[in-house]
């Protein structure tokens, strides 16, 4: 999820609030028909991470050969767990999008990068405006996503909350939205929970590189 648009440089940053889960196998029809009944917005991109060198507490990206993303990992301030819903890891960051990628990612699978398709389905929360498409800029909100994922051929895929805005608003817009989005279970017996709650870029970090 992206909070500033590729087209800006915008060297203050954003701050987000975040919680994500990743699964193997391919989203079924029922996981994307319960999260249809929010508003949805479909983005079908090719994001590439870089892995190596690890940069320890920095996630580096070219989202679709178009905006280099940098975030800034600022630590765990919790928990999110909904009773026999979900349990994740809430993780802060500070990121910044600029419109240049570096050069050289030409290939399909560059030596350092992990190039990862995406089929995004996106819906904005906030609690003073409710849900549908994104207001101004640096209105508190949260962003969730239902992705479809396919790395190196393998399918998985990924529900994500990033909530951004004043740093004080965070835990506050998670929390509503994840109300709202949980309010009915998610079908198929999907668990949510720790062992598979994380960002992209510790998921990328243990999956077996080429060979």
């Amino acid at each position: 999820m992206t909070a500033v648009q590729p087209e800006t440089l915008d060297t203050r940053g954003v701050r987000s609030l975040e919680v994500r889960w990743i699964l193997p196998g391919q989203l079924t029809a029922a996981a994307a028909g319960w999260f249809a009944r929010f508003p949805v917005e479909t983005r079908v991109v090719e994001d590439v991470y870089l892995l190596d060198p690890h940069l320890p507490g920095l996630s580096v990206k070219v989202r679709g050969g178009r905006a280099l993303e940098v975030k800034m990992y600022r630590g765990r301030p919790g928990l999110l767990e909904l009773a026999g819903s979900a349990r994740g890891r809430l993780e802060s960051w500070h990121k910044w999008s600029f419109s240049h990628g570096p050069p050289g990612l030409g290939s399909a699978d560059p030596h350092g990068w992990r190039p990862v398709s995406k089929r995004r389905r996106i819906s904005w929360f906030s609690q003073v405006t409710g849900v549908g498409a994104p207001g101004p800029g640096g209105e508190p909100r949260c962003a969730v996503e239902l992705t479809e994922v396919d790395v190196r051929g393998e399918a998985w895929w990924t529900l994500g909350f990033e909530a951004t805005g004043p740093a004080e608003a965070l835990r506050s817009e998670l929390d509503a939205a994840a109300a709202l989005v949980f309010g009915q279970a998610l079908p198929g017996g999907a668990e949510l929970g720790m062992d598979n709650s994380g960002s992209y870029g510790q998921w990328l970090r243990r999956r077996p590189g080429p060979g």
